[in-house]
């Protein structure tokens, strides 16, 4: 595959953000409460299934009334769709704004060309659990961005946040439609990719460029065959004790301060 293309070329534009890129939907009565009750957070709009009935509902109604949220009325079967998941939604479903959620062709046109990046990518990551713990590091640990692809992973939803602890609203969430996509637009934009890998050299003893992006594979096949034709090379974190592997969340934990401090050992 040629090298000599642009960013924004490879990736899919569209006249207008989709709104996967701009929300995170809730789903479930209990967590649509917890979101409109949460001072943080900016509810877009909650959609309720037109034969949903209750006072755990009403509860629901009066706390987007108090907050001056619309309410929108569908079927049940188009919340079962728009919640992804028929049998949870209870019935409801709320649109949550993710502030730093951005595709990446947008966060790519803002990178000034000299400027350091840090950057996770997940390839076919599909444990929901995992990618929110991957969310919770990468954002306490200051990182510019998680890719995570609208194909191949999971959508953030309750499970992902609970596993965040809430911190998937506020992460920096870079969209792209696959992986391998993501990956070859971000060597075009001149960042480098780089897969974690057990045959690589150390991570923790490699000399990575300051525009970098980390690659993490499936929690069982590692990186994907497609991925890899996009990497410049691999790195490992080093094992000891007759240990194999680490979980992916917790191989994202070791990555991301990795990353943090030799940003701060720069000045960054």
């Amino acid at each position: 595959m040629s090298r000599a293309y642009d960013a924004r070329a490879i990736l899919t534009v569209v006249a207008a953000r989709s709104p996967k890129d701009t929300f995170i939907t809730v789903y479930g009565r209990k967590p649509v409460l917890e979101a409109l009750g949460d001072p943080r957070l900016t509810v877009d709009k909650v959609i309720v299934a037109d034969n949903a009935r209750g006072e755990s509902l009403r509860t629901i109604l009066d706390a987007a009334g108090r907050g001056g949220v619309p309410v929108q009325r569908a079927s049940a079967h188009r919340v079962k769709v728009l919640a992804g998941n028929g049998r949870h939604d209870q019935g409801v479903l709320a649109d949550v704004v993710a502030p730093r959620m951005t595709p990446l062709a947008d966060y790519l046109d803002a990178l000034d060309p000299g400027a350091a990046a840090a950057l996770l990518v997940l390839d076919r990551v599909t444990n929901p659990a995992n990618v929110g713990m991957v969310l919770r590091s990468a954002t306490a640990a200051g990182l510019d961005g998680v890719l995570l692809p609208r194909r191949g992973s999971p959508a953030i939803d309750p499970l992902v946040i609970k596993a965040s602890a809430g911190v998937a609203f506020h992460a920096p969430v870079l969209r792209a439609a696959t992986a391998e996509e993501g990956c070859a637009a971000l060597r075009a934009a001149g960042i480098t990719v780089l897969g974690l890998d057990a045959g690589g050299p150390s991570l923790l003893d490699a000399d990575l460029p300051d525009r970098l992006a980390l690659v993490l594979g499936n929690e069982t096949e590692g990186l994907s065959a497609l991925v890899r034709a996009e990497l410049d090379g691999t790195v490992a974190i080093p094992l000891h004790g007759g240990v194999e592997s680490l979980n992916v969340a917790s191989a994202a934990a070791v990555a991301s301060y990795e990353l943090l401090r030799r940003r701060t050992a720069a000045g960054g």
